[in-house]
């Protein structure tokens, strides 16, 4: 897969929930390293005014790799929701891939921007 193609996933996706409503503003951008290298940046304005700051470089020459990544979600007030991550802690939580909920980090897989969504609209967006 081709970076130009993974970012027209995102845009997609993205989208899809504008046309909804839900999501009132965005504003995504690439840094193309190779044609299958690079870094996504995004942030998504909801309608409850809470926002979601994400970014991944990715590598992409055999399967999709998130070397790093972090979705940051966070209400009105700009107090952290989640966040999503895969940053190095000290002292270690014994896993790479993680979810910060509040003071707790958790074990959690590598999310996509399909699956933050969801979670956004169905747990933590008030309409």
């Amino acid at each position: 897969m081709l970076l130009s193609e993974y970012l027209r996933e995102i845009t997609e996706t993205v989208g899809e929930l504008a046309k909804t409503g839900l999501i009132l503003s965005s504003d995504l951008t690439a840094d193309f390293r190779t044609q299958k290298i690079g870094l996504i940046k995004g942030m998504l304005s909801f309608s409850d005014d809470s926002q979601l700051f994400f970014k991944e470089y990715v590598d992409l020459r055999y399967k999709i790799v998130k070397e790093t990544y972090s979705f940051h979600y966070q209400d009105r007030d700009r107090c952290l929701i989640f966040r999503y991550d895969n940053a190095d802690h000290k002292p270690s939580p014994g896993f790479t891939d993680h979810k910060h909920i509040g003071k707790q980090v958790v074990r959690s897989e590598i999310p996509n921007l399909r699956e933050i969504l969801e979670e956004i609209i169905n747990d933590h967006l008030t309409v």
